[in-house]
């Protein structure tokens, strides 16, 4: 006989449609997230809505992109954990980077869309002006973007978006936030470290980006970068998006350029 406490099959759904609607509110493009994560649309619509349920091998794929677990069909998203534990709570390093670092206060970096630009790693003659979304998930402050198409193109790289995506996690420190940024499977890493610029308005922030690489004789590992906070405001996301990509000096916002010091060593 089934317990007082169990669900019935159409409340299980309706959790599941719930949850991934949750989970896909940071995405601008069903579409593409579907593409991203190789579901037809309608059938993606159906779970929504919660008329069915995924086959376990799509489940599986849809935890795995999502960063959740099975759980996710029958609890609210905002209540999972990790089944096996949180890492940056665990005891070895919590403290380190535990509640403390991981709590990032939106007065000290706000949810929303931002633009970023920093020289380019590959073509010292560039600049990279790109697009990220930030978004916060329970106690979690996490980053979304992707990679420029002519930055990959002239590196010979896919363009493909899954593999043009990156994403990170963001955490408080002393005199800002610094987030850990990898592409899929770890293939690519950067360090991020901003700090907000309060002399001439509150929605800038600066700071440098580090790759993970090797040392090598071309190509730069570390650079400063500028972050501009743009909120929600659609009309402006959109701007930036369409100017994104690899730019020369004189497409730079002329404060911007002021922040990059680009006549100073960077070190």
């Amino acid at each position: 006989m089934p317990s007082d406490d169990s669900h019935d099959p159409a409340e299980l759904r309706a959790i599941f449609g719930e949850n991934l609607r949750l989970l896909s509110a940071g995405y601008d493009s069903v579409a593409s997230l579907c593409r991203d994560l190789g579901i037809n649309r309608t059938q993606f619509n159906r779970y929504l809505s919660g008329e069915s349920f995924p086959r376990p091998d799509v489940l599986h794929r849809i935890c795995q992109f999502f960063g959740v677990d099975g759980r996710i069909l029958l609890e609210p998203v905002a209540s999972l954990r990790p089944a096996s534990g949180d890492l940056l709570n665990h005891p070895m390093v919590a403290g380190f980077f535990g509640a403390g670092p991981v709590a990032v206060p939106t007065d000290l970096f706000p949810s929303g869309f931002y633009r970023f630009v920093r020289p380019s790693f590959i073509d010292e003659t560039r600049f990279v002006l790109g697009l990220v979304y930030v978004t916060r998930a329970g106690d979690y402050t996490f980053l979304r973007g992707y990679e420029s198409r002519a930055a990959l193109r002239a590196q010979g790289l896919s363009v493909n978006p899954a593999d043009r995506e990156f994403r990170g996690i963001v955490m408080r420190q002393e005199e800002g936030i610094m987030a850990i940024v990898s592409h899929r499977d770890a293939l690519a890493c950067s360090f991020n470290f901003l700090t907000q610029e309060t002399s001439f308005q509150s929605n800038l922030w600066e700071g440098y980006v580090t790759r993970t690489v090797r040392e090598k004789i071309t190509g730069r590992r570390a650079t400063r970068m500028v972050y501009e906070h743009l909120g929600q405001d659609r009309k402006t996301i959109m701007a930036a998006a369409r100017s994104a990509g690899l730019i020369p000096f004189e497409r730079i916002p002329p404060f911007h350029a002021k922040l990059l010091r680009l006549d100073e060593e960077f070190r």
